[in-house]
């Protein structure tokens, strides 16, 4: 076994990337304090070559040198855009037809796994503040809730952690 190369990974250049077809899901993130956090959405973003990260309320925003500790550039590579009124920004999303899910633990909501994804439907995964999770007024607007299993003693998972988790289980769905 012996780790591949940067030149062996093949990867597509920030053009290429910004050319290619992407899935069609937008990240969200309501309200995220940690700049590390909104940069480790930034890249996972780009690994999964999602279509774009919104930002919203107090959400930082590149350039930022924090954001660019944990994106390792792909602030560049992904489309992104600010929004100070996180709940326009959600009604805006239902208006161009994304179907739009909070990831919260919430009543109702889905188990990750047994969340349905058609072939053609357009997804906004909206991530909340790492202590209060997705503003209520927000939650008044979603689709539907989805939440992950967990089996251990804490709360939930870093909001981080939690988007690479869901954002895995769409692509999968949405790809193999």
């Amino acid at each position: 076994m012996q780790k591949l190369s940067m030149e062996q990974l093949n990867r597509a250049d920030i053009d290429s990337f910004k050319r290619q077809e992407k899935i069609p899901v937008v990240i969200v993130l309501d309200n995220v304090r940690s700049m590390h956090n909104v940069g480790s959405a930034f890249r996972t973003a780009d690994g999964f070559a999602i279509e774009k990260v919104l930002l919203l309320g107090i959400t930082g925003t590149p350039p930022h040198r924090e954001i660019e500790k944990t994106a390792l550039g792909a602030t560049q590579s992904v489309e992104w855009h600010y929004h100070k009124d996180n709940v326009e920004a959600v009604r805006q999303l239902r208006a161009q037809g994304y179907k739009v899910y909070a990831v919260e633990q919430a009543t109702g909501s889905v188990d990750l796994q047994e969340v349905a994804i058609a072939d053609g439907g357009k997804y906004a995964l909206v991530f909340g503040n790492e202590v209060y999770g997705v503003d209520e007024n927000i939650m008044q607007l979603v689709d539907g809730c989805i939440e992950i299993p967990q089996f251990g003693t804490k709360h939930s998972f870093n909001v981080s952690v939690t988007i690479g988790i869901v954002l895995w289980e769409f692509v999968r769905k949405l790809n193999f």
